[in-house]
């Protein structure tokens, strides 16, 4: 889940105001110490395996300019994490009649785009080879437009996406 939702989630189930909940940075430091607490020898592997299944997809939907973001992107994925691409297409049902012609099922769901905008995901289950099961890979359909602030950074100089450049240089300094 989303820094965002997570929050929003635990506000409502603590009874509490948002506000009163950490920044989003804090919240990302947390689960990086959590990791190397409790699952220093087994998330690395599981980072690098879910990010070279995304560097496939990536391949695969190329003509999507897709983008890595989420937990797999920032280094904080671990086998449980889903895989989020986010696709910018001209055409909103372009993706959707791709994965059809290539035979693959999907669910159809919404998410949220920001300022209020929603807009489709399409749910598939990937296998993947190097865990024995099948992961969840979430392709968030955006309009080309939104394109041009994708790859804008952070407070701390990282952006929340990337491109399949940008992914093959992590899998590269990681090797």
């Amino acid at each position: 889940m989303d820094w965002g939702p997570a929050k929003q989630r635990a506000a409502r189930d603590l009874g509490l105001q948002r506000a009163a909940l950490p920044g989003n940075d804090e919240v990302e430091d947390a689960v990086r110490e959590h990791i190397a607490i409790f699952h220093a020898d087994t998330q690395p592997a599981e980072l690098r395996a879910l990010r070279e299944l995304a560097a496939q997809w990536m391949a695969r939907l190329a003509e999507f300019r897709p983008h890595l973001s989420g937990a797999v992107w920032r280094g904080t994925a671990t086998r449980l994490s889903n895989l989020h691409l986010q696709l910018y297409c001209d055409d909103s049902k372009a993706a959707e009649i791709a994965l059809l012609d290539r035979g693959l099922s999907f669910d159809v769901a919404e998410t949220s785009a920001g300022k209020g905008r929603t807009v489709d995901m399409l749910i598939l289950h990937a296998p993947c080879p190097a865990f024995g099961e099948r992961v969840t890979l979430c392709l968030t359909i955006l309009d080309f437009d939104d394109l041009r602030g994708a790859l804008k950074p952070d407070a701390r100089g990282k952006t929340e996406r990337g491109d399949l450049a940008a992914l093959q240089t992590l899998l590269d300094s990681d090797a």
